[in-house]
This record gives C-alpha cells, sequence and structure tokens, in this order.
C-alpha cells in the first residue's frame, strides 16, 4: 500500500515536470509570437479574454500570459482594464488541461507511446539545433504528462474498493466546505491545480471518490491557485500586484459562484444518469463556471478594475514603479518594464535640466529632485542586470544593448546636473546665457514629445549648434582675457561652462537615439566620432 502511494506521488511530480518542459519547449517557440498577438488582438476586455484563453490553452501556462501582460500594462502598451481580460481569459484556458488529459490520458491508452516520445525528445534536446531542441523539449514534457497520469492510475487503482468515497466528507453543506478545503491544500502543495485536477480525475476513475466530491474539491483548486499568485506578487510592481489581487477576488467570487452551482448541476447530471462519463462530467463543470465566470464579470470590467484600483495604491516614487521581481522571469516583459522606468526617469531628468537651466541657483527641492533621479538610475541599473542571459541573436538583447546604453548616459548627465558652479557661472554671461536658454528649451520639448525619428535628428542639430559655439567662445574668450582682465578662475570656469553645455547636449542626443531603439525594437548604433 506505502509503494502504491509513492508511485502516485511519483506520478504526480513526472506529471509537473511535464507541464514545466512542455511550457518553456512552447514558449521557446513562441518567441516574439505570445507579445505580439496579446497586444494585437486585445483592445477590449472581451477580446482580451478570448485571447488570453487561447494563448493560455497553447501554451498550458496561465503564468507566462499574465507576466506578458503585467510587464504591457508597466510598459503602458496596454490599460489595467484591457490586461484583467487576459486574466479572466487565462483561467479558461487553464481548464485545457483537464480535457487534455480525459480525453487523451484516461479514456485513450497512450502508455505504449510516451517512453518512444520521451527518448525521440532527449535526442532532439541533445543533438538538435536551437529550435529543435526546443521541439524536443516540449514532447519530452508532452510525453511525461501521460507517463505521469498512467502512473497514478495504476498506482490509485490499488485502493479500489479499500479507499472509497465513504472515507471523505459527504456531499453535504458543511462536507463540500471541507472537500474545498481538500482542495485548496492539494494546491498549495503541488502549486498547480492541473496537477490537482488530474489527481481527482484519477482518484475518480479509481473509484476512491465519487463527482458530487470531486467537484467540491476542484472548486477548491480553483480558489488555491491564487495563493500562488499573491506569492509571486509579493514586493513585485504596483501592475504586478494589482493583478495579483485581481486573481484573487475574481477566483474567490467564481469559487462562490460554482459552488451554489453545484446542485443544480448535480441534479442535472442525475436525471442523464448513465449517459454521461463522470470524468467529462468533471473538467466540463470546470470549464463551465471558469466560462460563466468571465461572461458575469467582463460587463464590470471597469468598476472592477476602478475597486483593485483603489484597493492597491501606487506606493512606488513614480519613477521605477513599473519595476517587479516577478518579471524577471519573462525577459521581454522584465525589458518592457525596465523601458517603462527609463522613460520616466528620462523624461523626469529631462525636465530637472530644463528648470535648472532656467533657475541656476539651485534649491533644497531641486537637491532632492535630483536625488530621486539618481536612485531611479540606480534602480533600474540593478533591474536590468538581473534580467536573465539571453541568446546574442535574439532581439531582446539588442533592446537591452540599447538599456545600457541609455543608463550610461543618465548617470554622467546626472553627475553633470550636480556641477552647479559650472550652471552658475552662465548667469553673467550673456552669451553663456543664450546659450543656456536654447538648451534649456531643448531639454523642456525633449520632455513633452514623443521620441521620433524627427526628434532625435533636432536633438542631433542642437548638439552640432553647441560643438560650433564651444569652439567659437573658446576662441573668442582667450583672444579677449588680457584685455578684459577676467581672473583666470572665472575664465577657466566659462570654458568648462560652455564645454558642459556641449556635453549635456550630446548625452541628450545619444538618450533619444537609444531610447527609439528602445521602443522600436531597433539594434543599437555606434555613435559617429565627437570631433
Amino acid at each position: 500500500m506505502l509503494a502504491d502511494v509513492v508511485n502516485a506521488l511519483g506520478g504526480a511530480g513526472l506529471f509537473l515536470f511535464g507541464m514545466i518542459w512542455l511550457t518553456e519547449g512552447l514558449r521557446g517557440l513562441s518567441g516574439q509570437a505570445l507579445r505580439q498577438v496579446l497586444s494585437r488582438f486585445t483592445k477590449t476586455p472581451l477580446s482580451g479574454a478570448l485571447t488570453g484563453a487561447t494563448a493560455t490553452a497553447i501554451l498550458q501556462s496561465s503564468s507566462a500570459t499574465t507576466v506578458t501582460a503585467v510587464g504591457f500594462v508597466s510598459a503602458g502598451l496596454l490599460s489595467f482594464p484591457q490586461a484583467l481580460g487576459i486574466i479572466f481569459g487565462a483561467n479558461i484556458g487553464t481548464t485545457m488541461t483537464g480535457w487534455l488529459a480525459t480525453i487523451l490520458g484516461f479514456k485513450m491508452d497512450l502508455g505504449e507511446i510516451t517512453l518512444p516520445l520521451v527518448f525521440i525528445g532527449a535526442m532532439a534536446r541533445l543533438f538538435g539545433g536551437a529550435r529543435l531542441r526546443l521541439i524536443g523539449l516540449a514532447l519530452t514534457g508532452f510525453a511525461l504528462i501521460f507517463l505521469g497520469i498512467e502512473v497514478m492510475k495504476s498506482s490509485l487503482s490499488a485502493f479500489e474498493g479499500v479507499v472509497t468515497p465513504g472515507n471523505f466528507p459527504q456531499d453535504s453543506l458543511l462536507g463540500r466546505i471541507e472537500l474545498i478545503g481538500i482542495g485548496i491544500a492539494i494546491t498549495l502543495i503541488t502549486q498547480s491545480s492541473s496537477a490537482g485536477v488530474i489527481a481527482a480525475l484519477a482518484a475518480l476513475g479509481a473509484g476512491a471518490i465519487n463527482l458530487p466530491q470531486a467537484m467540491a474539491m476542484v472548486i477548491g483548486m480553483d480558489v488555491g491557485t491564487t495563493a500562488t499568485t499573491v506569492l509571486a506578487t509579493l514586493g513585485g510592481s504596483t501592475a504586478a500586484r494589482r493583478t495579483g489581487l485581481s486573481h484573487v477576488i475574481y477566483n474567490c467570487l467564481t469559487g462562490v459562484m460554482a459552488f451554489f452551482l453545484l446542485t443544480p448541476y448535480t441534479a442535472l447530471l442525475a436525471a442523464w444518469e448513465g449517459q454521461v462519463d463522470d470524468q467529462i462530467a468533471l473538467v466540463a463543470f470546470h470549464s463551465g463556471f471558469n466560462i460563466v465566470g468571465v461572461i458575469v464579470i467582463l460587463p464590470f470590467t471597469a468598476a472592477f478594475a476602478r475597486l483593485v484600483i483603489f484597493l492597491v495604491r501606487d506606493r512606488s516614487s513614480g519613477l521605477t514603479g513599473s519595476l517587479g521581481k516577478e518579471m524577471l522571469r519573462d525577459p521581454p516583459a522584465a525589458t518592457d518594464a525596465a523601458i517603462a522606468a527609463l522613460t520616466a526617469t528620462v523624461d523626469a531628468q529631462s525636465r530637472f535640466l530644463a528648470m535648472r537651466l532656467q533657475h541656476p541657483e539651485p534649491t533644497e527641492e531641486d537637491r532632492t529632485r535630483l536625488n530621486e533621479i539618481g536612485t531611479a538610475i540606480s534602480e533600474v541599473r540593478r533591474f536590468v542586470h538581473a534580467i536573465p542571459a539571453l541568446q546574442a541573436d535574439d532581439p531582446v538583447n539588442a533592446r537591452l544593448v540599447s538599456a545600457w546604453h541609455v543608463l550610461d548616459h543618465l548617470q554622467r548627465l546626472y553627475f553633470r546636473c550636480t556641477q552647479d558652479n559650472r550652471i552658475a557661472v552662465m548667469a553673467g554671461d550673456h552669451r553663456l546665457s543664450r546659450l543656456r536658454r536654447i538648451l534649456a528649451t531643448s531639454c523642456a520639448d525633449a520632455a513633452q514629445a514623443q521620441i521620433t525619428g524627427e526628434t532625435e535628428a533636432r536633438m542631433d542639430r542642437i548638439r552640432h549648434l553647441f560643438r560650433d559655439q564651444r569652439e567659437a567662445y573658446r576662441t573668442h574668450i582667450l583672444s579677449h582675457a588680457t584685455r578684459r582682465n577676467q581672473p583666470g578662475d572665472l575664465i577657466g570656469l566659462k570654458l568648462d561652462a560652455v564645454r558642459w553645455l556641449h556635453r549635456v547636449s550630446y548625452h541628450l542626443w545619444r538618450i533619444e537615439h537609444h531610447m527609439r531603439r528602445l521602443r522600436e525594437g531597433l539594434p543599437a548604433q555606434e555613435p559617429r566620432p565627437e570631433e
């Protein structure tokens, strides 16, 4: 008996490994397709629900779909209500695992082909190219899923007649609540509602539990999966925490609704006694109450979103609020979040520069604001450094290279903003004051305008202007130095100031250049040599 229990647990482990490898393989094969589909077809909560359900059913992973949606919200590519549609739909997509397991794992005998598939997948993984290795990983995962089901079926069959529905809470109000608690516990242990559903299907097939008991347990498994979401979003970005709370509220509401559907559904099945297979009836119930839940909640998505936003306030500084450690599992989503934080920091830096150039004497508020910008630069740098390493030819890698360029120029620009003496000396020189005002206007425009090829070209022209003015001013002030009898320290400070203006304009140009490539997904380009 103990050996059968151990074998059943091993079967559950094989199933979980199969799910993990299948998902990893499919995600690798999908590449940018998932992101393109979610961004292209998610225009409303309804289209988001359909897209989320389809993507999750294909990838066999609601977390992959949800993390991508969170990244889009953080980057401003999707609104929170649109992302809610994806999250709702992902709940429907996860029920596809139960259908596949029931039809292919329990109704068809795939035991004889699973081991050959594992061998083929392993060979492809070991000796194939990049794409063939991913196919091998997915194929091995697919085979392990059904091998695990086969092991669970054979192990639990030993309990037939020994463990019966009488050993579990009965189909009463209190019994149903206890069964829901058992379902929650199973999901907390396995960290997968799909594994719990498969275990319930295997126990149902072995006669260890009856259909009403299995349905109550499945409700608990659907609610229990929210614990994984909560753990994954603790300490995360504002978008992630709102997503986690949305998942908890929605699944709990759906679970309450499913609880009240138990009695009418059981009565309906009783009327069709003998005509509907119990395992089919169980997965139909699982999909059914999730579909009904989405249909009920979709008309109220905007109100639901407002409630969640009210409950989860944005506690971040505003510059790095898009960053969250939960996104590091998905490099493309993490890159989107980093770009959002970089955009906010670049805009803040440009606004600060415009203000400081217009008011050369710094205030305590100026220093506080500059410290916030410096802190944001450090936070973004740590986050980008934590993004997992990628292949050199991965499109995400090219965007990360541009992100590092932006961070480098931001750090240099931040340092120049601390050189108060060079900014202050401009006020006493007519020519420097005029150049200062030109740069201040350019900074203010850059903070308000969307970065395009045209804005980059405009900043490049300003950079050329300041380069020429640097040389002209240097020649002018040195040629008049003796006649004007100016102190040597003041002359040096003015020369430093004009060089400061030129270098700031250069950093602003390079930031515009790399931010445009970040948003367009273009590879970073080396700057032309600076004369």
